[in-house]
């Protein structure tokens, strides 16, 4: 069922409970206002049944016959009051009590008239009287009490109805809310797993959950969605491939052309002027040959490391070791350049699995990039430390050079990119990125023109590296 119909479901059966409750208070409410009706008619008629009775005293104490008159009219003004307020009356006590009541007070009546109509009363008369009398009046002050105690037992059970009614209601609210909610949660939980999965590059899809509710459309999109970025990717990788190739291939074209019109124009001059030119010279254009066949192998060397690199050899090694042996090949370029070296060392480092080769092989392509950076002089800080979370070694390389411009940065590590013109064949940083990754490990570069270009190489210790 879907949540929005299970939503409108509980809306209805909580609405038809309240309506029923409210029904139900307005029912009892309502009995309850006829109820006090009649007490309030019960407590005139009583007031007017003990007047009765007073005036009965009067009469047989002072043989006052006015007293038998005031009975009368006070008997006619009971009787009219029940005629009128019969309507009110029968819904309280019924039918059968106000005929009782009515038929005590006719005999009351015919009592007290029988002996207006008479003499002084005998002991006989006096006694019907004041019996009749009696009788009126205690049925009328029952009648009176049974109805305020059903009063009040009206209030008692519809307050504890209400409360009962409340805290049920209260209670299927909550359940319900957290049964649907504890619904939600677990399929938004599946949606945040899947959405983690995706922007982690796992594109599986969730065979297991499928609701059948809004939040079952919302998985199946996002499998869709998933299928959809699977798809995407593979078709992104396959054109960054041809981009790759694409660039390579103009790469070294670009990169042999040169050398190649170098030897051409040397193997013409030596072919048009062989005879005029000394042996020396012959000499001289052969070591120009020579060199530019040397700088193509150089070139085509560059690309097998970059395309093939070769396989690593790792063994466990102290990163500072690596640095300071790395600084003693490259010294004598920081000196002649005039560069100030800063190197700070921590101590303490845990041991890394590396391929001590092939990271000094980064180490030495990022200081000679920042020492090339620095042309008129400048500083050139190295430094290691232990990375966040303790499960990596960082090593920084940063230099106070020209910096690079932002536009460049996504690209400084692709291949044949270069900031250095016709000195750079951009592969070095490019080859450094792999050994970098083929470590388990991970190279940032920042930079900011007119100010420097750091990188930092994050490198895992030999226990994560192994447990990876």
């Amino acid at each position: 069922m879907k949540i929005e119909k299970k939503l409108i479901l509980s809306n209805v059966i909580n609405g038809a409970c309240i309506i029923l409750i409210g029904l139900f208070a307005f029912q009892n409410l309502n009995l309850v206002l006829t109820k006090l009706r009649f007490v309030e008619i019960a407590d005139d008629l009583n007031a007017s049944f003990l007047e009765m009775r007073l005036a009965e005293k009067n009469y047989f104490l002072y043989r006052d016959r006015k007293a038998l008159n005031e009975i009368q009219e006070k008997i006619g003004a009971a009787g009219r009051t029940l005629q009128e307020e019969r309507g009110n009356i029968i819904p309280a006590i019924g039918e059968t009590d106000l005929r009782r009541l009515e038929s005590l007070l006719s005999v009351y009546a015919t009592t007290i008239t029988a002996v207006r109509g008479s003499g002084p009363p005998g002991a006989d008369q006096e006694e019907r009287i004041r019996g009749a009398g009696r009788k009126l009046k205690e049925y009328a002050d029952s009648i009176t009490r049974l109805e305020r105690k059903r009063v009040n037992e009206i209030i008692h059970a519809a307050k504890r109805i209400l409360i009962l009614s409340f805290w049920a209601i209260l209670g299927s609210a909550l359940l319900i809310g957290h049964f649907i909610s504890q619904k939600i949660v677990r399929s938004l939980r599946v949606i945040e797993t899947m959405t983690r999965s995706i922007s982690g590059g796992n594109f599986a899809q969730v065979a297991n959950v499928r609701p059948r509710d809004e939040l079952g459309t919302v998985i199946d999109a996002v499998n869709h969605m998933s299928e959809e970025l699977a798809h995407r990717e593979e078709q992104i990788i396959q054109s960054k491939k041809l981009a790759s190739l694409g660039i390579l291939t103009a790469g070294v074209a670009h990169e042999i052309t040169n050398p190649l019109n170098n030897i051409s124009m040397i193997a013409q001059t030596f072919e048009e002027v062989y005879a005029q030119l000394p042996d020396r010279e012959r000499v001289e254009l052969m070591r120009k040959v020579d060199a530019e066949t040397e700088r193509i192998r150089k070139i085509v060397k560059n690309l097998l490391d970059f395309s093939k690199p070769k396989d690593a050899n790792p063994t466990e090694a102290d990163i500072n070791t690596v640095i300071q042996k790395t600084l003693t090949l490259v010294q004598n370029m920081i000196d002649v350049q005039n560069i100030e070296t800063v190197v700070r060392l921590e101590e303490g480092l845990p041991r890394l699995f590396i391929d001590e080769h092939h990271v000094q092989q980064v180490l030495v392509n990022l200081i000679t990039n920042g020492v090339q950076a620095m042309s008129a002089g400048g500083r050139l800080f190295i430094a290691s430390r232990l990375g966040k979370g303790g499960e990596s070694v960082e090593i920084t390389v940063k230099d106070t050079g020209k910096g690079i411009h932002p536009e460049f940065l996504p690209h400084i590590f692709d291949p044949f990119f270069s900031t250095k013109g016709e000195g750079g064949t951009g592969l070095g940083l490019s080859v450094s990125y792999g050994i970098i990754k083929n470590h388990s490990g991970d190279i940032r570069v920042e930079s900011k023109p007119g100010v420097g270009t750091t990188f930092t190489v994050e490198l895992p210790i030999a226990k994560a590296q192994e447990e990876a």
